[in-house]
């Protein structure tokens, strides 16, 4: 008789939970399938997303390389037309890449005053990473000095990088010596020429202007060769 009341109340049970579960699911269900289909279009949906941000990345490389061979082929202006269109419709890392290479091309086309504007727009730009901010004051300060501006405002800023410990440091010592050269100091020119032909942590190329600058000023007896 036990054993028939425990075989009972266990269907009794079991009846139980499946009313429980039927009564759940018609409360619930729709969320559930709903919650699903969402989690299923929320995974299509990153993975289309990925797809189709790669796509837009490898266009952008695409244009920058064609911007870039136009530059090579001597045609200046469709290259800074180019590259100007990129820089407002690409993605932060591509338009900040056509920024600086139409600040290049500018000053190569002999627009020293021009590409020291472009690169101080850089300079200034704190949506970028300040490592870029710096290597703009840099490149800038050289197309002041170009333009005949050796106390403009990028060759100071450079000035306070040499003081710094920042990547660029070296390169701003390098527009100093270049900056104390166009004011005719050969004196000081040469000493940080020198300083930096002997810098271990400076760049390659770097030392290596550096050592020609001291031949060419005449201060490179005491030059150590790196």
């Amino acid at each position: 008789m036990a054993d028939e009341q425990d075989v009972l109340l266990r269907e009794i049970d079991e009846d139980l939970k499946q009313e429980r579960l039927e009564k759940l699911w018609n409360t619930y269900g729709n969320y559930a399938i709903a919650g699903a289909l969402a989690l299923v279009i929320g995974v299509a949906g990153t993975k289309a997303w990925q797809s189709y941000d790669l796509d837009q990345r490898m266009q952008q490389g695409e244009r920058f390389a064609a911007a870039s061979q136009l530059a090579a082929d001597g045609k200046a202006e469709d290259a800074l037309s180019a590259l100007q269109a990129l820089s407002k419709d690409a993605n932060a890392g591509y338009a900040m890449l056509a920024r600086f290479q139409a600040a290049a091309l500018t000053g190569r086309q002999g627009d020293a005053a021009g590409a020291a504007s472009m690169y101080a727009t850089l300079a200034d730009d704190s949506a970028i990473s300040d490592v870029y901010q710096n290597l703009a004051v840099v490149l800038g300060a050289l197309q002041e000095l170009d333009a005949g501006k050796g106390g403009g405002n990028l060759v100071s800023r450079a000035d306070s990088l040499a003081k710094s410990e920042n990547p660029w440091r070296h390169n701003a010592r390098e527009v100093q010596a270049l900056a104390a050269l166009s004011n005719g100091d050969m004196k000081a020119a040469g000493e940080i020429f020198k300083e930096l032909s002997e810098a271990a942590g400076a760049p390659g190329g770097v030392r290596a202007r550096a050592g020609e600058m001291l031949a060419i000023t005449g201060n490179s007896d005491n030059t150590k060769t790196n």
